[in-house]
């Protein structure tokens, strides 16, 4: 497998912020890596520098000559008036036949191919870019932060695409699910450090934490042999008899070394408001149509949230969502009927593009003391912006020189210091890194009021959400099962289609069941009972998961805490194959029923 681009060496900063430094990497065909790092560790500056775009301070980057590098454009590439067959036969230099063809990868036909691509969508619009790249046959793609803004369908689409894509990759994002389904190998860039790992995310992050507990459990004992040796030569120095005793245990205490441990990159601790729990519907909607007095969007949308549970709002960008979540909060009146809320519900809003109508001239500590409600101290502020990493003289700091991922953790913090017991969240992803958006899902997993949300971060969604809400074809209802029964359905229905095209099954990344699978038969084995057998053997397998976890933790030697390392990965695996057969099982349950 060749080398296509090679970073030796390379130095690169800003100011007192060093970015890389003596950092190496080489990025192979065929290779899909993951890139990830904290916001400003330099990622899109790496990609910059790869493609030419920007200069190192010191080093060197070696390119294959036969390198033909793909870049997913940010920028609005389209000419006013052309269409997207316009745009890709401009664009590629190749015939109408042959853009189609590959247009309809992306399932951009009719209206979305001939019609103006600059009223498509921004989801529409990226996979019109998509299919550009792939009309330029490159053997490396570098995609940074790809996922922005793209609903699930589109999503989905992309990781098929980039499944079966045969070259090399390099894709910058947060989505660590969407890494997972994409990418085989995992670069992080670390306080100017790159580490390329073979395994998806998930398996990096869960082997760097197993590193660290065997480094830390080594330091452990290598401290205390050291305070042993200590008490010795002390003890034993000034004696005439032991003073030879006292200079070799010095000479082994000079040759113990502690590991170098990293401390932890500072982490964002978010603290939901503290309201009382309470039962009941929190809102209510019977028959109501909403949209705009020159378009009605859905009609006849009837649900029932409760308190206390975290709805999300699901369906293809378009659909209506935020249509949705703005006449529920009150700043769009429904075109008939009325959405009701429960008694003594105080409502907060985060919106999408909240954080562009921010006061410019305000301080971080003047924006949130405005949105505190009446009880809190000015410490308890003090103590909510440190928890969003507005500590010491960022709390002073002008809301105009924030970044966007400031300006959304600046909101956010607002939002919670206001004592809301419903929170509605508009894509409050955008814009987090990785790392703010877990400790969004931790603290919202504790809240103990109601939460109605929309996210395309899957994760995320699986994470907090108790009930989802489908918004689709002009119809809002209670979706008849879990987000991942919904992403099932999508998933699917993206084969389905694909199947039709090609004429040739083709399997997602989801837990469907595998092309061609016969339905049961009449007399074959009663899946209620296979279901029972299958549940029994994941508890387990998950119970002796469980005792090799406390074995592992109390393990001093590496080779031994690997191998029980590598008997819980086999074991997680077991249950992972079970757990897909007990989907495809409790499916076909579903489908008997229907």
């Amino acid at each position: 497998m060749s080398v296509l681009l090679q970073l030796q060496d390379a130095t690169k900063s800003y100011g007192s912020q060093t970015l890389l430094d003596h950092a190496s990497v080489a990025l192979k065909s065929g290779d899909k890596v993951g890139f990830i790092g904290r916001n400003g560790a330099g990622k899109s500056t790496l990609c910059r520098i790869l493609l030419g775009q920007e200069e190192l301070d010191r080093g060197e980057v070696i390119r294959h000559p036969n390198l033909r590098v793909g870049y997913l454009q940010q920028h609005d590439p389209f000419e006013p008036g052309e269409s997207a067959l316009d745009f890709l036969m401009r664009d590629s230099g190749e015939p109408d036949w042959k853009c189609g063809e590959v247009a309809a990868e992306f399932e951009i036909k009719g209206d979305y191919l001939e019609g103006p691509v600059k009223e498509l969508s921004g989801g529409w619009q990226t996979r019109v870019k998509l299919a550009s790249l792939l009309l330029h046959d490159p053997n490396l793609l570098v995609l940074d932060e790809p996922t922005n803004f793209l609903d699930l369908r589109t999503q989905i689409l992309l990781e098929h695409f980039l499944r079966h894509f045969k070259a090399g990759c390099l894709i910058v994002s947060h989505d660590r699910g969407f890494l997972k389904a994409t990418c085989t190998h995992t670069l992080e860039l670390s306080r100017g450090e790159l580490t390329m790992y073979t395994g998806n995310v998930e398996k990096f992050l869960e082997a760097k934490a197993v590193q660290r507990e065997h480094d830390e459990r080594v330091n452990a004992a290598t401290q205390a042999k050291m305070k042993q040796l200590e008490r010795f030569i002390d003890k034993n120095r000034a004696r005439a008899s032991t003073a030879a005793q006292a200079r070799n245990k010095a000479k082994q205490l000079d040759r113990l070394e502690l590991i170098d441990i990293e401390e932890d990159e500072t982490r964002v601790r978010i603290r939901v408001p503290q309201v009382t729990a309470r039962k009941g519907p929190a809102l209510r909607c019977e028959g109501i149509s909403i949209g705009y007095p020159d378009h009605v969007v859905a009609n006849d949308v009837s649900f029932e949230i409760d308190h206390g549970s975290r709805t999300a709002v699901v369906g293809d960008n378009g659909q209506g969502k935020t249509t949705l979540l703005r006449t529920i909060v009150g700043s769009l009146s429904a075109i008939d009927g009325e959405p009701r809320w429960g008694h003594n519900c105080d409502i907060g809003v985060y919106a999408q593009h909240v954080y562009t109508s921010l006061p410019q001239d305000w301080t971080v500590q003047q924006y949130l003391e405005s949105e505190s409600a009446v009880e809190v101290t000015t410490q308890q502020v003090l103590d909510v912006a440190g928890s969003f990493l507005f500590r010491g003289p960022l709390i002073q700091k002008p809301i105009r020189v924030l970044s966007g991922g400031e300006r959304a953790r600046l909101c956010l913090a607002g939002l919670l210091l206001s004592k809301c017991n419903v929170l509605i969240l508009d894509e409050p992803g955008n814009h987090l890194d990785v790392e703010t958006l877990e400790a969004l899902a931790d603290a919202l997993l504790t809240y103990e009021g109601t939460i109605i949300f929309t996210s395309h971060d899957r994760h995320f969604v699986r994470r907090i959400a108790s009930q989802v809400i489908e918004v689709k074809d002009g119809h809002v209802a209670d979706y008849p099962g879990d987000y991942e029964t919904y992403l099932y359905r999508v998933e699917k229905e993206i084969d389905d289609h694909e199947a039709e095209r090609t004429g040739v099954p083709a399997s997602s990344g989801g837990p469907a069941p595998k092309a061609g699978k016969p339905k049961r038969k009449k007399g074959s084995k009663d899946p209620r009972k296979q279901l029972n057998k299958i549940e029994k053997k994941i508890a387990t397998l998950d119970e002796q998961r469980q005792d090799l976890q406390k074995t592992f933790v109390t393990l001093t030697d590496a080779k031994k805490a690997q191998e029980v390392h590598e008997q819980m990965e086999a074991l997680k695996d077991e249950i992972a194959t079970l757990e897909e057969e007990w989907f495809e099982l409790n499916q076909e349950l579903e489908e008997d029923w229907a």
